[in-house]
């Protein structure tokens, strides 16, 4: 788990120390424990380490392999490799580190393409051929590991964060109209290649890219698993779906325990988390370290929900850490919040995992959590309405969506109006292709593979690694997430959603955590824009930066500030909070 950057010349110039320098620096927070760079000609490649398996010298990057002339930037972790390693060594390949950095120079030796296939984890890697000059990218399955690019006709730069790429200079800053439509309509998500700046692209999760010595790009995308029954495959009971499930869960948590550092667990309370911790200690893990933090009450609404992690805590044992955040520090916190953003990103909860985060790196390296449960079992409440949809995009939408193309029409100033409903347009593609069996296997497939990508999955990276903090995800384990694809969606929704997962869990933890109303990660402050949060938000709509750019009717604007607990979402979101984050971001950023 690290940070990583480069420069890619497309003109035969020399590639830019100076600007690899200035994106390494932005990356510091994300790999705290060493640096590393490699100039060859018009390429140039930077590191920052987090040091979580082969904590030797041997294992630093960028890693150069000089006997099979390949070098490598690489951030994430790649569960399997010792036994990809093994492999690789019955077919006479000889390793210097005992890490899976080197193991995936191997492995795109002896496989080529097909190596990503082989990898159980989360990576992002950019990878040069010293001979062809090819340079080859690839990102995990669900883009848990981010690889942003700013491209010219002269260069291509990479980064695991855009705010490196800025730092570095020479990037269009102007706002893409499009990803504006996506990021007011489709709650924020913008999903690659976009991103909220024209200059700023995202490399799209499960793809490998080829670039040739001559600038030639060529993508594939190498997973994209069926939300269908198999004809072939006789029905499974409940029970059987449950064992399977379960199975299939203990591998993934396993998994994810390598590592040459202690691994703990974010304790929300919920039964996703609690799952996690249960089948841990029931796998014997001792001195297990979990944490959970708790906010202030606001209108009412209860900020945290440390009933459900403590009765966890108590029934397994663990070392167990509570942080309760003040109002005062959670204003306190929010600029680092918003500079930790690589990308806007309108869930409160982002300052929640910042101080959460903040908390933890004191103590550990590397966590797991429960993310992508919800989205992969069919936890959230606009699922069930679309069982019997006969218009899955027009229904999606009205459930999901935070206002519709006529509506934006009237609230963003004329200039900004994209030409399409292009949100509409971009859900419609991906609820409509083949490979779904029904509506509700199409909006799984959507949120997990799209919707999950840019927002949950983003926003624990972003928070987490602004603190050098490695979090994994084994919900997301790919063998996980295509047996739950199987799994028929009625099975899922039963018991108010995540059925199947709520079987499973019956058999690890108690039942208070599971048959209770969902809870969220709650920042109630944030919801009720008032007081010192509304001052701030009004403060950055009226700056002269906001003023120049225009984004947004004033007459619009006005009606938020008048009454900001008015104007909620369909998700639960305050609109004030979302236009205002949007400018506290663009300023933050310099942009």
């Amino acid at each position: 788990m690290c940070g990583i950057c480069g420069e890619l010349r497309l003109d035969g110039r020399p590639a830019s120390p100076v600007a690899l320098s200035k994106m390494m620096d932005c990356l510091a927070p994300r790999g705290p424990d060493g640096a590393g760079a490699v100039v060859h000609g018009s390429a140039a490649f930077g590191h920052r380490r987090l040091k979580i398996i082969d904590l030797s010298e041997k294992a630093r990057q960028p890693m150069e392999d000089a006997e099979l002339g390949l070098t490598i930037a690489f951030n994430g972790c790649i569960y399997n490799y010792p036994e990809l390693r093994a492999e690789l060594e019955g077919r006479g390949y000889r390793f210097f580190s005992t890490g899976d950095t080197e193991v995936i120079l191997k492995a795109w030796h002896a496989w080529g393409e097909e190596c990503v296939t082989r990898f159980h984890g989360m990576f992002a890697f950019v990878l040069r051929e010293r001979e062809t000059g090819r340079v080859v990218m690839a990102r995990d399955r669900f883009g848990i590991k981010p690889l942003y690019l700013a491209e010219t006709p002269e260069r291509i730069r990479f980064a695991s964060s855009l705010p490196s790429l800025l730092a570095a200079g020479e990037v269009d800053t102007s706002i893409d109209r499009h990803a504006l439509h996506h990021y007011m309509t489709f709650h924020a998500v913008v999903p690659p290649p976009r991103t909220i700046l024209n200059g700023v692209k995202k490399l799209p999760p499960a793809t490998i890219r080829i670039i040739e010595a001559d600038g030639s790009q060529r993508d594939r995308i190498y997973w994209d698993p069926p939300f269908a029954r198999d004809p072939d495959t006789p029905p499974l009971s409940p029970d059987e779906w449950r064992d399977r499930t379960l199975e299939a869960l203990r591998l993934a948590v396993k998994r994810r325990m390598v590592a040459d550092v202690p691994v703990g667990v974010l304790l929300s309370g919920g039964v996703d988390s609690s799952l996690i911790v249960g089948l841990l200690a029931e796998a014997g893990q001792k001195g297990l370290m979990t944490f959970s933090v708790g906010f202030e009450e606001a209108n009412g609404e209860k900020g945290d929900e440390f009933v459900y992690s403590d009765l966890i805590a108590k029934e397994f044992g663990t070392d167990h850490h509570k942080i309760f955040v003040p109002s005062a520090d959670l204003m306190d916190a929010l600029p680092g919040t918003f500079a930790a953003m690589s990308e806007p990103m309108v869930s409160y909860d982002n300052v929640g995992f910042y101080l959460l985060s903040k908390e933890v790196s004191k103590h550990i390296k590397v966590v797991q959590s429960g993310q992508g449960a919800d989205e992969i079992f069919g936890g959230y409440h606009w699922y069930p309405p679309l069982m019997n949809s006969n218009d899955v995009v027009g229904d999606y939408a009205k459930v999901f969506f935070d206002r519709s193309h006529e509506t934006l029409t009237r609230q963003l100033a004329p200039e900004w109006i994209a030409d399409r409903d292009a949100s509409r347009e971009l859900v419609a593609a991906h609820l409509t292709r083949a490979g779904a069996d029904t509506p509700v296997d199409a909006a799984l497939r959507l949120d997990s593979t799209v919707m999950l990508v840019d927002d949950p999955v983003k926003r624990v990276d972003n928070m987490t690694m602004a603190w050098g903090l490695e979090a994994r995800v084994p919900f997301l384990d790919h063998e996980l997430v295509e047996l739950a694809a199987r799994i028929p969606p009625e099975e899922k929704l039963k018991q108010g959603g995540k059925g199947v997962l709520k079987e499973v869990a019956r058999q690890v933890v108690p039942h208070e955590v599971i048959d209770r109303k969902k809870g969220y990660f709650p920042v109630p402050q944030l919801k009720y824009v008032d007081g010192p949060y509304l001052d701030m938000v009004r403060d950055a709509l009226s700056s002269q930066s906001a003023r120049e750019r225009g984004l947004f009717r004033q007459e619009y604007l006005d009606t938020l500030y008048a009454a900001p607990a008015d104007h909620i979402t369909p998700l639960r979101g305050s609109e004030l909070w979302q236009v205002g984050l949007l400018e506290l971001w663009l300023q933050t950023h310099g942009v």
